[in-house]
């Protein structure tokens, strides 16, 4: 997998920020986030997080996907090992958006890949959000923190993305494919 596009999503930041009528300082706030820190993204010299992305995507309220997908072709293709990949700050997480949602929808498509160890602790996405997901490979703990379940391959589970959840995988080589609902 090739790393998410760093200049690509600075631009997407500050343009973000701006339809928002947000200063800098205001949106480091409200995405907790250091004023240093969200400087750095929008001159593109940060190295961004999924953690860092969702708190600015939450800030912002608009979907994860508006911050990192470069692609405008109406014909795409991702080759297995390619594509922007986005790595967990705090776990062995890979997400790689496969498809952003077109003007007029809401909802992204990902895969995910994890690794057995610290879970991927995720905060509460945009109010209404729902994820569903289906596993590839390997075994999941999924789920609202209060709730997770258990999936094996081929197993679905859908549940509320605007609570705390986690993704912990149970097994080496765990894959899935996480779609996003922002309502």
């Amino acid at each position: 997998m090739t790393s998410a596009p760093i200049e690509a999503i600075a631009r997407a930041i500050r343009r973000e920020r701006e339809r928002a009528g947000l200063s800098l300082t205001e949106l480091a706030r409200r995405a907790k986030l250091a004023k240093s820190t969200l400087s750095q993204l929008e001159a593109g010299t940060g190295n961004p997080s999924i953690e860092t992305l969702w708190a600015l995507g939450v800030a912002l309220d608009v979907p994860f996907s508006r911050l990192v997908d470069t692609r405008s072709t109406p014909t795409v293709v991702i080759r297995a090992g390619e594509g922007p990949a986005l790595r967990s700050a705090e776990a062995n997480y890979t997400g790689l958006l496969l498809s952003a949602c077109p003007p007029g929808a809401r909802r992204d498509l990902y895969l995910i890949t994890c690794e057995p160890g610290t879970p991927r602790v995720a905060e509460a996405h945009l109010p209404g959000s729902v994820e569903h997901i289906v596993l590839a490979t390997g075994r999941l703990r999924v789920g609202p923190d209060e709730e997770p379940v258990e999936l094996a391959p081929g197993d679905y589970a859908r549940f509320p993305g605007d609570v705390p959840h986690r993704y912990e995988a149970l097994t080496p080589g765990t894959v899935a494919v996480l779609l996003m609902e922002h309502v």
